[in-house]
């Protein structure tokens, strides 16, 4: 289960740089992928022109923590964390089909494994794929580099496993337990570190008055909401995206997916 959102763990940027040196260093021995070395944001969002679904082109991936959704204006992005699962993802998928939302799923590595058929069903229906560790430890940021980064990799991993081919977009800590390190070897890997800005703690099961209550109030710019297809009973979640996605609509809120190269 996510947690109350953070900012993720600040350090000095000189540690943020020694991350990224690090990271860049191993390409020169064959490891990961270059990763950008600024967060100055690119010129425009390359996945804004590119179709619903579709991987976005290959630009750097800033190392700063995405809380924002692509676009102008009314846009907003919903997230879906800590799936997939049997029983809620095909639930939540079938909500999103009926209000026309594509939307970006969070997967814990272990759960993406023991369900490939639902992250290719996810991915069939246009929605974006983000990393959520391996098994979901809220306690990652306190733990050495070298196991956030198995963390990390070996979930992005078990996904890409289930659907070859199919990019996955960002990584999300889980509880927002961000370190320098872990934004430095998601951004090598080209996954967009990723926050989210309204969080209705649907995972605690406040009861929907209070669900509803939390995403309908005074939504920030460009909004990336928090919600939840695995970890316990999601009834709460699915009832409260039935009645949240044509709100938002009748409100003039369009559907994207968090910014993932700029700002």
């Amino acid at each position: 289960m996510s947690s109350t959102s953070t900012a993720g763990t600040r350090r000095p940027r000189t540690r943020v740089r020694a991350a990224a040196a690090a990271a860049l260093a191993l390409v020169a021995v064959g490891g990961a992928p270059a990763l950008a070395a600024t967060d100055r944001p690119a010129a425009r969002d390359e996945a804004a022109a590119a179709p619903v679904g579709a991987a976005p082109a290959t630009a750097p991936v800033p190392l700063g923590i995405s809380r924002l959704a692509q676009g102008a204006g009314r846009a907003i992005a919903i997230t879906i964390d800590d799936g997939p699962d049997p029983r809620w993802t095909p639930q939540v998928l079938k909500v999103l089909e009926q209000n026309k939302v594509k939307a970006t799923f969070c997967m814990i590595g272990t759960s993406a494994r023991a369900h490939p058929e639902l992250v290719r069903e996810v991915a069939a229906a246009g929605h974006r794929l983000c990393d959520h560790s391996v098994d979901h430890d809220v306690t990652m940021d306190h733990k050495p580099v070298a196991y956030q980064r198995r963390q990390i990799l070996d979930a992005k991993a078990m996904i890409e496993n289930a659907v070859p081919g199919v990019a996955v977009d960002y990584y999300r800590a889980p509880g927002g337990a961000f370190t320098p390190d872990s934004r430095a070897i998601a951004a090598a890997n080209g996954m967009r570190p990723l926050g989210w800005s309204v969080d209705p703690k649907d995972w605690s099961r406040p009861g929907l008055p209070a669900i509803v209550s939390t995403v309908e109030g005074a939504l920030p710019a460009r909004p990336t909401v928090l919600f939840h297809d695995g970890g316990g009973d999601r009834s709460e979640t699915v009832a409260a995206l039935g009645q949240y996605l044509p709100w938002l609509t009748a409100h003039g809120y369009t559907f994207t997916f968090p910014a993932r190269t700029a700002p």
